[in-house]
């Protein structure tokens, strides 16, 4: 195997696949970039797997003799990212698996593995295929990935519930604090057809999000479930997880249908003031008071740090229904608000106990649901 290709193009496919290399893996193996060249195509191709998500992506290059290898994921990005930008040749040496990378400033030599016992990535037969603008799916992610678990106990609630719908997706994040529930529209002629509810570990689809965002894709994107198992592919590249099992919890009925209270506000308002009074609310329990008033027409946020210090900030809203006031993680009301994007929002209540629900007006078709916090007087 012997190819020419760039440092920056190298480096950039690199960071993507290394990112799901097991630190500790069951298999030497997996610690290992599999490496394929193509002398026909012209093309690298690159995959990691950790057995649960694998990656892949590919690129053009130069390529004087095709190729396969495993190379240690970990030194061979460390070795690339501080090399110059330029050409580079990486050589195999008469297919011996000992690489030699030749850059403009130096050499190295890294010794690679067969290829011989890495595992193939998942694929799927005849399961359900449904096909995404990208915009699409990156509004379901961005709106609901923030929301799912990171406790490994609820295994279920550490992954996103998407569910096909007649005119789009659902989806659905909680970690039992908090509920994110985007509904997402596709094009009439992007020829979703497929009807599924999964629960896809939010692991996988962050990194789908980060592969989106370095390298946006043009052409509608491919999602396929069959037997457990997830691929995503576009334009060369690929993502496989395994799904979720287990039965997500019915959170539609947690959404409350009416309301006593609600207030619209500016969202960049809101969050400006939530952000300053964090600084005293992290110092002890992160809990934020919320008083709603119609007579004053603004929301006003307090917190009490004893032995630390207060904090009060007025936000003006326009408010309908009786006065309030009601306690919130304040990490969690700023998180739901940054995942949208409208100027204004809606915040709807009922009584200090109940869940509350943040709303955009226009764009987003996003329902967040937060618990308040219940606090002695």
């Amino acid at each position: 195997m012997k190819l020419i290709c760039s440092q920056t193009e190298l480096n950039a496919q690199l960071s993507l696949v290394n990112r799901v290399v097991p630190s500790r893996p069951s298999n030497p193996v997996l610690a290992n970039i599999l490496f394929e060249a193509n002398a026909d195509q012209q093309q690298v191709k690159m995959t990691g797997f950790d057995l649960s998500i694998g990656v892949q992506t590919s690129f053009k290059a130069q390529i004087d003799s095709g190729g396969i290898i495993t190379l240690p994921a970990k030194l061979l990005s460390d070795i690339v990212s501080r090399l110059p930008d330029g050409d580079i040749t990486l050589d195999d040496e008469g297919g011996e698996q000992l690489v030699t990378i030749t850059a403009a400033s130096g050499r190295y030599q890294v010794r690679g593995l067969s290829a011989v016992d890495y595992p193939d990535l998942p694929t799927v037969g005849e399961g359900d295929v449904a096909s995404l603008p990208v915009d699409i799916l990156a509004e379901g992610l961005h709106g609901s990935l923030f929301a799912s678990s990171s406790d490994e106990t609820k295994q279920v609630l550490t992954g996103v519930h998407i569910t096909s719908e007649a005119d789009g997706l659902e989806f659905a994040a909680t970690d039992g604090h908090r509920l994110a529930v985007v509904k997402t529209v596709s094009d009439e002629n992007a020829g979703q057809a497929a009807e599924f509810d999964v629960t896809v570990p939010g692991k996988a689809l962050r990194e789908l999000e980060r592969m989106l965002q370095s390298n946006p894709a043009t052409e509608a994107i491919a999602l396929q479930f069959d037997q457990g198992q997830l691929v995503v592919e576009w334009e060369g590249k690929r993502l496989t997880s395994r799904l979720l099992e287990g039965q997500y919890p019915n959170y539609r009925q947690l959404i409350p249908q009416q309301f006593a209270r609600q207030m619209t506000i500016e969202r960049r308002l809101l969050v400006g003031a939530l952000e300053r009074i964090s600084v005293l609310a992290d110092q002890k329990n992160g809990i934020v008071k919320m008083a709603v008033s119609d007579s004053t027409r603004e929301v006003v946020l307090t917190v009490d740090a004893p032995d630390v210090g207060s904090g009060k900030e007025a936000v003006p809203a326009q408010v309908t229904g009786e006065d309030l006031e009601i306690a919130f993680n304040v990490r969690y009301l700023l998180e739901g608000l940054k995942a949208l994007t409208t100027t204004e929002v809606q915040m709807q209540f009922n009584n200090p106990t109940s869940p509350a629900i943040v709303t955009p007006l226009g764009g987003l078709k996003m329902t967040y649901l937060v618990m308040p916090v219940q606090i002695r007087s």
